[in-house]
């Protein structure tokens, strides 16, 4: 049995992930804001199932849905894809919007006095085992997300909610696997400090060194430098993927990266077959970096109308359409370079 995992981007969405981890192992973890970026996901996941029944046609899946809820429209959508399929559909949530969908599909459990972490470690607790410890962390996600005030978790979930909220040094779209990793081992950090004295106080002074804990490797340095280095590490490792070609030019496209400077010079260092670096952003803004071989200026204002200096520039993407899947952002890019470059080439 294997799970597909769609949940949402706070410490609710994250934490229900982690229990389920704690009890499954088989799991593949994607994680959405409301709206499209939902089914976007959801298209993914059945692509991926899709490849793994041609290498396992016996193979039984689930896809579990947590901390998101469905308009009327998308339960229908997914109730029609999963139909003629060998898939099993099950979404655990506590928002009280989705009563209506609650009320037509039997896969769809709403219960909006507890938070989507409880009602999964309830649900799975029940049919697995239950564990203390994992429900003292369970009791703090709760704490917080549903505003219980007085609950004595209640500050220690507060810092619980900033730490996850603000863990955005690794991007979702481009390394959802290092994302998870990432905001699992920050969680598992944090239920060390629970049953102490002073909790909040603690691990608020801490989340620094944890997340340098993270991404430390052979030697200590700033948190600025060791994100980059291992944000290039991850880069390098992925490189065929991300590669994208502008005229004779080999360069690496990334998503909502953040740090260009640093890390588009940091990656054309350490890779000399590269010619130039692009990132888009979500606000449909590229920005272009090289290393001497190529003057983005001039690909900038041939691309977007946009310009800067001959290494470093940028421009505004007017027709780019945010999507979840990098494939399709990276297709956008593909389809821009050969409009542009094919335009030029007849006039």
């Amino acid at each position: 049995m294997k799970i597909y995992h769609l949940s949402h981007t706070d410490l609710d969405g994250y934490a229900c992930q982690y229990v389920v981890n704690f009890y499954f192992k088989n799991c593949v973890f994607f994680n959405s804001n409301y709206g499209k970026e939902i089914n976007d996901n959801f298209t993914v996941i059945l692509n991926q199932i899709e490849q793994d029944l041609q290498k396992n046609p016996n193979e039984q899946f689930y896809i579990l849905i947590t901390d998101l809820n469905l308009t009327p429209t998308q339960c229908e959508d997914f109730q029609k894809a999963i139909e003629s399929k060998k898939i099993k559909l099950l979404l655990l949530d506590h928002h009280q919007s989705g009563l209506e969908c609650m009320q037509k599909y039997p896969w769809y459990l709403l219960d909006n006095s507890r938070c989507a972490t409880k009602i999964v470690y309830d649900f799975f607790s029940k049919i697995c085992f239950k564990d203390e410890n994992l429900a003292h962390f369970v009791k703090v996600v709760n704490a917080i997300d549903i505003w219980l005030k007085d609950d004595k978790y209640f500050e220690l979930g507060k810092i619980f909610l900033g730490m996850i909220a603000n863990a955005k040094e690794i991007n979702r779209t481009m390394f959802a696997k290092q994302n998870i990793e990432y905001m699992f081992f920050l969680l598992e950090q944090a239920r060390h400090f629970i049953d102490k004295e002073n909790a909040p106080i603690l691990l608020e002074d801490s989340i620094h060194f944890l997340k340098k804990d993270f991404f430390k490797q052979n030697h200590n340095d700033t948190l600025a430098n060791l994100i980059s280095a291992y944000i290039v590490n991850h880069l390098n490792f992925y490189k065929d993927k991300f590669s994208i070609y502008y005229e004779n030019f080999k360069g690496l496209l990334t998503y909502n990266i953040g740090n260009t400077s640093v890390i588009g010079n940091d990656f054309l260092v350490k890779n000399p077959e590269f010619d130039f670096f692009i990132d888009v952003s979500s606000r449909k803004t590229l920005s272009f970096r090289a290393n001497g071989k190529v003057d983005v200026s001039l690909m900038a204002k041939k691309l977007v109308g946009g310009g800067g200096h001959k290494n470093a520039s940028g421009g505004l993407f007017n027709g780019f359409k945010d999507n979840a899947s990098y494939t399709n952002i990276k297709a956008q890019i593909n389809d821009l370079i050969k409009q542009k470059t094919l335009k030029e080439g007849l006039s």
